[in-house]
């Protein structure tokens, strides 16, 4: 029986240690800080591994005692060793796989998920050892005996706990007094609470770090590097969203742009486009003259958008929706908007209604 429980332990450690050498590291990725410090407590935990295993073999004598005395439990107590070690390790290998995506390291996922996959299998190996040895040696808890109840002492709150302060009375005060008095104030011992010191302390070590990465190693962008990506990407956002709603005008919104550039834009469409018809100037030719006051399908903002957009059939203009944005029509019609009124020679008679 003794040697069959040997060999259960055996087995179960000897399954374990294939898993720990399937991490092979690329050399280039060892440079990276994270990498050397994931090394460092594979190592680590790779002696107290070893540590810890020797100690259960020194156990199995002290076992072995302890199974003469009680021969007839045998059976059940090495079912419920193997059972402990199978189950604590498929409970390591679960959290292994919920491990987070290395976006603050140079290394690969695969490494990265490599070395965590296995420092959280030597934890589970040494969680293991460390029941199983408890379970050889027979160690059990002892409970804390019941703190007596001091009468007249007063109750500290978790609060005082946390920052390791103590409500002081009259009798304690003197006992506090740093012995500074300034008109009639007096200086108590106050200490820092021991989360704020660590919560300092913890503050130094990732300014290090970060320092670090940011201006030795470069393996993580600065403050500056992150405000121009911010910038770069804002400014991608900005231009799609000025696209998208340039194009989102049509004759319910479309409003007079008064920027020279758009309006020397709309100039050079109209020439291209329109002055055929309606000449260079706006005068009129064929069509009517659109520099007066009179107009066949309406003189307002959006009446000439819409007219321009859809056209008038049946007068032979086109719709224009197809050859330009909904952007280049705003410019079209501001355009027309601002040479109204301009007289230029040779105008065609009136047409319509006077606006």
């Amino acid at each position: 029986m003794n040697r069959k429980l040997f060999n259960i332990l055996s087995a179960c450690l000897l399954c374990s240690v294939p898993a720990l050498a399937n991490g092979p590291q690329p050399p280039s990725e060892l440079s990276d800080p994270v990498a050397m410090v994931l090394l460092v407590v594979i190592g680590g935990l790779l002696l107290a591994i070893g540590i810890l295993g020797n100690a259960v073999i020194g156990a199995m004598d002290i076992f072995r005692e302890k199974m003469k005395k009680e021969s007839g439990k045998a059976p059940v107590t090495t079912a419920t060793l193997a059972l402990l070690l199978v189950c604590s390790s498929s409970a390591f290998a679960q959290d292994a796989a919920a491990t987070a995506s290395p976006y603050f390291t140079r290394l690969s996922s695969s490494s990265f998920y490599l070395l965590i996959s296995i420092i959280i299998l030597e934890l589970g190996v040494i969680i293991s050892l460390l029941f199983v040895l408890r379970f050889l040696v027979g160690i059990k808890r002892k409970r804390k005996p019941a703190k007596a109840v001091v009468p007249g002492k007063p109750r500290v709150s978790w609060l005082e706990k946390l920052n390791k302060t103590r409500t002081i009375d009259a009798a304690s005060e003197t006992e506090q007094d740093m012995g500074h008095d300034f008109d009639g104030i007096r200086e108590l011992n106050n200490p820092t609470p021991p989360w704020w010191k660590w919560s300092f302390i913890f503050c130094i070590c990732f300014g290090i770090v970060y320092f670090w990465r940011t201006e030795i190693s470069h393996s993580a962008p600065g403050q500056l590097q992150e405000l121009a990506m911010a910038e770069e990407k804002a400014a991608i956002a900005k231009e799609a969203y000025l696209k998208n709603a340039a194009n989102n005008i049509d004759e319910n919104n479309v409003k007079l742009l008064e920027d020279a550039n758009d309006l020397a834009a709309g100039q050079k469409m109209f020439i291209a486009s329109c002055a055929p018809c309606h000449g260079p100037q706006g005068q009129g030719v064929v069509g009517p003259n659109l520099s007066d006051d009179y107009w066949l399908h309406g003189g307002k903002l959006n009446e000439i958008f819409k007219t321009i957009k859809y056209g008038v059939p049946d007068k032979g203009m086109k719709a224009w929706q197809e050859d330009f944005s909904p952007k280049q029509l705003a410019q079209l019609t501001s355009f027309i908007k601002s040479i109204q009124g301009s007289n230029p020679p040779n105008p065609k008679e009136p047409q319509g209604a006077k606006e």
